[in-house]
C-alpha cells in the first residue's frame, strides 16, 4: 500500500520563538499543533530579530531557519538572504502560508515564480507606517491577487481593513485558539497578591508591548480615577521609561512587572480581578491575551476597535467595552467592575464557556488545515 502523501507546508512570518508577540505564539502553535498529524511536513521561514548571519535550527521538532538580516526599517526585517532562501524552502512546499503584514514576504514569493498553493493570514493591516504603505500598496494588492485563501480572526479584520472587502470572497474567519487544558492544569501562584500594597485592593492587569497603538498611557490616566484598585502591567518596550515616569505619582496602585515567565504570567492571569485590554489604533486586531484572561474566568474591559478585538470578548457578557483613548469611560468600567463582584463573577464564567465552545484549539487547527491542504490533498 503506497505512503499517504503528506502535506509539505512553509510558514512565513518576520520572527518565531523565542520573540515575544501575540502573532509569534501563534506562528508556533500552528507550527508544533500541526507537525503532530501524520500526514503533515512543516518548515518555518522568517528573519533574524536583530542584525546577525542566517541560522538554522530544530525548535521543538519543527526546522526553523531564520534569514540573516541587516536590522530593520519600520518595522519590516531588512534581509536579501531572505529571498535566496524562500526560493529554496518553497521548492519543497505544496503550500505555503504567510502572515501579514511582512512585505518581504509578499515579495519574495511574487519574484520566486512559486506555483503552490498561498494562503494569507491576515493580523492587521498596515496602520503606522504610512511612508511604507505607499511603496507597499502596489504589491500587496497584487499579492492579494495572487493569494488562493485569506485566513481572518474576525469578520472584523475583513469589515475594517483597507484591501480585504474586495477580495472578501477569498476569506474565512477562522479565530485564534487556545488550549484551555494547558492554562487550567498549569502550576499556580499568587504574583500579583504578594506584591500588593492594599492588601484587599481590586487587582487589574494589563499584560503587552508597552507601544504606541496599546493605550497604556490612556490606562494610566484612568487609574487616577480609579478607586480601591492596583494596576499590575506586565511587559516591555519603548514606551517603558516614559510610562514609569507619569505613573510615579502612583507607585503605590501602579506595578510595572517587565516580562514574566510563561508560567508566571498564567498565575498573573490567574490571580487578577480584572484584565484590562485598552487598545487604540487598528494595530489591535484581535488581543489573544482576552482569550488568556477568559480561560482563568476573568472579565475583560477592552475597547470599541472596528477589528476584531470587541469581537473577543463581549459587551455586557463577558466583559465591558469602552471607547477607545476615553480614560474616563474606562475608569468609570474598571471602577464598576471593582465595586461588583458578582458582575466580575458572572462575565467570568460566560467568558470560560465562550472560550471553550468558540476558540477550541483543536477545531480552529481542524479548520486551518482544511484551508491550506484545498487542491492540494483531497
Amino acid at each position: 500500500m503506497a505512503e499517504k502523501k503528506k502535506l509539505r507546508i512553509l510558514q512565513v512570518n518576520k520572527a518565531y520563538y523565542p520573540h515575544i508577540g501575540g502573532i509569534e505564539s501563534l506562528v508556533r502553535t500552528y507550527a508544533v499543533e500541526l507537525m503532530k498529524r501524520p500526514d503533515v511536513q512543516m518548515q518555518v521561514l522568517v528573519c533574524q530579530d536583530k542584525r546577525g548571519k542566517t541560522t538554522h535550527e530544530i525548535i521543538e521538532g519543527v526546522p526553523v531557519t531564520r534569514a540573516g538580516s541587516m536590522g530593520t526599517f519600520a518595522s519590516c526585517p531588512l534581509s536579501l538572504s531572505f529571498f535566496r532562501l524562500f526560493r529554496k524552502l518553497s521548492k519543497n512546499a505544496d503550500v505555503i502560508l504567510f502572515h501579514m503584514p511582512f512585505p518581504l514576504g509578499d515579495l519574495a514569493c511574487l519574484l520566486s515564480g512559486f506555483k503552490g498553493r498561498v494562503v494569507l493570514a491576515w493580523h492587521s493591516d498596515v496602520v503606522k507606517q504610512k511612508k511604507l504603505l505607499t511603496f507597499y500598496k502596489p504589491v500587496l494588492k497584487k499579492f492579494l491577487k495572487r493569494a488562493d485563501a485569506v485566513v481572518t480572526a474576525t469578520k472584523g479584520h475583513i469589515d475594517s481593513s483597507a484591501f480585504l472587502p474586495e477580495f472578501r470572497d477569498k476569506c474565512s474567519v477562522i479565530p485564534y485558539g487556545l488550549n484551555a487544558d494547558k492554562y487550567i492544569n498549569a502550576p499556580l501562584a499568587p504574583v500579583l497578591s504578594e506584591k500588593l500594597c492594599d492588601k484587599k485592593a481590586v487587582k487589574v492587569l494589563f499584560t503587552g508591548r508597552l507601544v504606541y497603538y496599546k493605550g497604556i498611557d490612556v490606562l494610566l490616566r484612568a487609574f487616577e480615577k480609579v478607586r480601591r484598585c492596583e494596576l499590575f502591567i506586565v511587559g516591555t518596550g519603548v514606551l517603558e521609561e516614559e510610562l514609569k515616569k507619569s505613573a510615579e505619582k502612583m507607585e503605590q496602585k501602579v506595578h510595572f512587572l517587565g516580562v514574566l515567565s510563561d508560567e508566571e504570567l498564567r498565575s498573573a492571569f490567574s490571580d487578577c480581578d480584572i484584565f484590562v485590554l485598552p487598545s487604540v489604533e487598528n494595530s489591535e486586531a484581535f488581543g489573544i491575551v482576552q482569550l488568556e484572561a477568559m480561560v482563568y474566568g476573568k472579565p475583560v474591559i477592552n475597547t470599541a476597535l472596528p477589528t476584531g478585538v470587541p469581537f473577543v470578548s463581549l459587551h455586557e457578557e463577558t466583559g465591558l467595552t469602552v471607547p477607545p483613548k476615553d480614560s474616563d469611560a474606562l475608569a468609570k468600567a474598571i471602577n464598576y467592575l471593582a465595586e461588583n463582584r458578582d458582575i466580575r463573577e458572572k462575565y467570568g464564567k460566560a467568558g470560560f464557556l465562550r472560550v471553550k465552545n468558540e476558540f477550541d484549539e483543536k477545531k480552529v487547527l481542524d479548520r486551518l488545515y482544511d484551508v491550506l491542504k484545498k487542491g492540494v490533498i483531497e
